[in-house]
């Protein structure tokens, strides 16, 4: 069931918005050669919390961390450790949710570890526009498909391809609500978005093949072929006067 927002919820979601998104930035800032992913999460847990926030992913469905770090061909929901260690040339996507007053905000950005490829950069930047081009489509009257579709061409009219295994959703008291928003799909099909929906907008673009596969640990997920993957978020509200970005930071 999807469940609209009165002016007063979208207001209190653009705070956890907000919070989700310095987080996101304070742990870009630590993406650097020699920093290990669990480095970057201990930073994001403590600036949450300072906030007088709590992490959206810590301890959800038993995930152990307060971000997901999701290095070169790690599609979403790496596990943050001690282990990996990021090195130069790396690109670093990194999901960050927090809830503060009831409400969640929900965002992503994939980062470039120090000076990284032309082909890494074009991916990245890709991926971010085409986040964009999802996000002009999120118009009262419009459905789930004009967004899919605007990101599905954007990124496949530069040759990459679109994870199908995992979609955007909707984002409010609970960090996935309806409905599904895909990164693919038919203009004028799925759901008719209407205002007061907040749903989270999320390309997951990868450079070779869309296919993913999981692995045993239960969540991260990696590209079939081994190459590179992109993901960018933004939580936003569909509002009369057209999409509000709640994810942005002071």
């Amino acid at each position: 069931m999807v469940i609209l927002k009165t002016t007063r919820e979208i207001a209190a979601m653009r705070e956890a918005g907000r919070v989700s998104s310095m987080a996101l930035q304070e742990a870009g800032k630590a993406v650097e050669p020699g920093v290990s992913t669990l480095e970057i999460d201990t930073i994001v847990r403590k600036y949450i919390e300072k906030q007088g926030a709590a992490p959206s992913f810590l301890g959800y469905g038993g995930f152990p961390a307060s971000a997901c770090i999701s290095v070169n061909n790690v599609v979403i929901h790496g596990i943050p450790s001690a282990k990996i260690i990021l090195k130069q040339g790396d690109i670093v996507s990194i999901d960050v949710g927090a809830k503060l007053n009831g409400y969640h905000g929900d965002n992503a950005y994939t980062f470039a570890c120090g000076d990284i490829s032309k082909e890494s950069e074009a991916l990245l930047n890709a991926t971010k526009e085409a986040l964009f081009e999802g996000i002009k489509k999120a118009l009262a009257g419009n459905r789930t498909g004009d967004i899919g579709n605007a990101v599905q061409k954007y990124a496949e009219a530069r040759s990459y391809s679109v994870v199908r295994d995992f979609v955007g959703h909707g984002v409010g008291a609970k960090l996935h609500e309806d409905p599904s928003i895909p990164n693919y799909g038919t203009p004028g099909r799925g759901v008719r978005l209407l205002p007061g929906m907040t749903i989270a907008i999320e390309p997951m673009i990868n450079q070779g093949t869309h296919k993913v596969k999981v692995l045993d640990d239960g969540w991260t997920t990696v590209t079939a072929d081994g190459k590179l993957s992109a993901h960018f978020e933004h939580t936003i509200a569909v509002t009369p006067n057209g999409p509000v970005i709640l994810t942005l930071p002071d």
